[in-house]
């Protein structure tokens, strides 16, 4: 149970260097310039396509940042939590 519990702590306290998440912004600029660059030649601008690739690569950044720290934002391990504390209530 202290191993488990040990380990879990430390992988939680775990994130990736900060090269990883410059990479990732870097790659959602990279695509916008690519995707505004086919697009400036268009007569016209389809703001559907614009709005939408906004949204998505946003919201991508968004879960990937919200997954690597779990215990704040939108995505939540409580149920696990809740587990460890019924499994150390079992025991006693």
């Amino acid at each position: 149970m202290f191993d488990i519990s040990t380990k879990r702590t430390m992988a939680m306290n775990m994130h990736p260097p900060t090269a990883i998440y410059a990479m990732l912004f870097g790659l959602a600029l990279i695509a916008a310039m690519i995707a505004g660059y086919g697009m400036a030649r268009a007569e016209s601008r389809a703001w559907f396509h614009v709005i939408g690739f906004a949204a998505v690569v946003a919201m991508v950044c968004y879960v990937i940042l919200d997954i690597e720290h779990p215990r704040q934002g939108i995505i939540r391990i409580d149920a696990l939590d809740r587990a460890l504390v019924d499994l150390r209530a079992s025991m006693t």
